[in-house]
């Protein structure tokens, strides 16, 4: 029990600390270390359900409904993560940031041949999910700055903790690179460091009808439509991959509502020819060691989320035969 709460704490903590990162998804690191579709159907057990099963059985039911012993160090984790290990990601992010996008550009890529070797098999239609993940992992980012037309700041922010959280949800789409494209990364991490209530309180309301509406959506199609929506995710992921190309030049942005610069296009460069245009140094060698380091640690973690899946399968069975 002690080491399964561990290992919760970790894996929640490394959501977090991708959660923070722009480009990276806290889904992509519950997909690869094998608690994604058990964390969508554990949010959705959040609502009227949850108070008839607190009436029927009492905490000790509602708790059982809830997985609380599941949800509990997960979230402790991400808490954790973005008061501390988010901090060193995002001063990473600043000071070697050719470096720490190779890193994460290799573990996306890898999550991506996870994601894709999840489902039960390949069909011709799978195309149509796999393109419509495709498009609109290029889509969103451009749509985002259209949340500030609304005009009043509280509804903003709150509707960006909507977007956001729903983000998080989704391997491959980064709730924190949509926050970027909408102006707010700033004014929400800032909100995080210096533990603003007020900014605060209206993001985690937005989170909290993100999650409510969001992981029932998935819940939904998990169930219905397993494989095409493994495909829709991988779509997501592999859309989200140039976001994370270490060499590129910035094209086009807008300055967001605080003088801040939101990137709008990019072209993508070889080393080599980053190295001109830059003047800098491409760090070639070091980006493309971190890239195969993160594309390992993503393979030895869905190893290990696999064998204990399997170990739980096998001792479930047993228990069954006993009985």
């Amino acid at each position: 029990m002690k080491r399964r709460f561990v290992g919760l704490f970790l894996k929640g903590a490394g959501m977090g600390a991708a959660d923070a990162v722009p480009g990276v998804s806290g889904g992509t690191i519950a997909f690869i270390t094998g608690i994604y579709e058990e964390l969508i159907n554990t949010i959705k057990q959040f609502g009227p359900t949850a108070v008839t099963a607190w009436r029927r059985g009492g905490w000790s039911a509602l708790a059982q409904h809830l997985n609380i012993a599941f949800l509990l160090p997960l979230l402790l984790g991400v808490g954790v993560s973005l008061f501390s290990v988010a901090h060193l990601a995002l001063w990473l992010m600043e000071a070697h940031p050719l470096l720490i996008e190779g890193f994460f550009f290799g573990l996306v890529a890898a999550s991506a041949f996870v994601v894709g070797r999840a489902g039960r098999g390949w069909k011709i239609w799978y195309l149509l999910p796999l393109v419509m993940g495709l498009l609109l992992a290029k889509a969103l980012p451009g749509m985002m700055p259209l949340v500030l037309l609304i005009g009043n700041e509280a509804l903003v922010v709150m509707v960006a903790g909507c977007i956001a959280i729903s983000a998080m949800l989704l391997p491959g789409v980064s709730g924190s690179f949509l926050l970027l494209t909408m102006g707010l990364y700033g004014t929400i991490m800032g909100a995080i460091r210096s533990f603003d209530i007020g900014i605060i309180m209206l993001f985690g309301m937005g989170c909290i009808i993100g999650l409510a509406l969001f992981s029932r959506l998935l819940s939904w199609l998990l169930h219905r439509y397993h494989d095409s929506t493994l495909q829709l995710l991988l779509g997501f992921i592999v859309g989200s991959l140039p976001v994370l190309w270490p060499w590129k030049e910035l094209l086009r942005y807008q300055l967001g509502p605080e003088g801040q610069m939101i990137p709008l296009a990019h072209r993508y460069l070889l080393p080599s020819d980053y190295a001109v245009l830059s003047g800098a140094s491409a760090q070639t060698i070091g980006v493309i060691t971190l890239m195969a380091a993160g594309a390992l640690l993503v393979v030895l973690l869905n190893r290990r989320a696999v064998h204990y899946a399997e170990h739980r399968s096998t001792g479930n069975a047993r228990g069954v035969e006993k009985e």
